[in-house]
């Protein structure tokens, strides 16, 4: 899965990676401990056109036909193998897919009576894509509306395999655009973007248990821990 996962790259640097233009009052504060139902940052086609525009949405996919917004809070992910089926993904994956910006992500693994935390990165520290979902949903009674975004899992690859058995589906650079284009709806042809394996030097850091609690998003979450003698 992918529960936690941290943004820290520039304006710029996401402007040159993802191409989307960026709007008057556009500004990003470094983020090291994103949380499900927190807002994250995501890529995405212009309504209108089919321009990218990066567009804030609640972490947590609320499909269109639900009664409240609070199943959102169970939607933070979406598996890979099921997603061109299951009722709350369906047609976000048929129309109204996303690239979620990241330059890392947390997984945890068991040592002893705790657990431990680890930070997957580029080994150059750059940016990259998860595949992601978005959908709107309007609320019965109050009739206001909210994006919402989920983030899709694949199994892990050898590089986290021994950390957890699923990580986030990270897309490759030259597949943004087909991932992006809601007139591809083709089951076969989205998920071949899918079985990527990621970045071929995701490297990973043992970090501080100071990630654990969501309240914490500064510099420390990402320091070594402190070894227990």
């Amino acid at each position: 899965m992918c529960g936690r996962f941290a943004l820290r790259a520039s304006l710029h640097q996401l402007i040159d990676q993802f191409l989307f233009a960026p709007g008057p009052d556009l500004t990003l504060q470094p983020r090291f401990n994103i949380a499900p139902t927190q807002p994250i940052m995501a890529v995405r086609f212009g309504n209108d056109d089919c321009r990218r525009e990066l567009a804030a949405f609640h972490w947590g996919l609320v499909p269109s036909w639900a009664n409240d917004s609070g199943m959102g809070a169970r939607m933070i992910n979406a598996r890979s193998e099921t997603v061109a089926s299951k009722p709350s993904f369906r047609e976000a994956f048929r129309h109204r897919r996303c690239l979620v910006p990241a330059d890392g992500y947390y997984e945890w693994q068991k040592e002893g009576r705790r657990k431990q935390p680890h930070f997957f990165h580029r080994a150059d520290h750059q940016p990259f894509a998860f595949a992601g979902l978005w959908e709107s949903w309007t609320d019965p009674h109050s009739g206001q509306s909210r994006e919402s975004a989920t983030i899709l899992t694949r199994a892990a690859n050898e590089v986290t395999r021994p950390i957890h058995d699923r990580m986030p589906v990270i897309l490759e650079v030259e597949d943004y655009e087909r991932w992006l284009d809601p007139s591809i709806s083709d089951q076969d042809s989205l998920q071949s973007l899918l079985v990527s394996p990621g970045p071929e030097d995701l490297a990973v850091d043992r970090v501080s248990t100071r990630v654990n609690s969501p309240r914490n998003d500064d510099k420390g979450c990402l320091e070594p821990p402190r070894e227990l003698f």
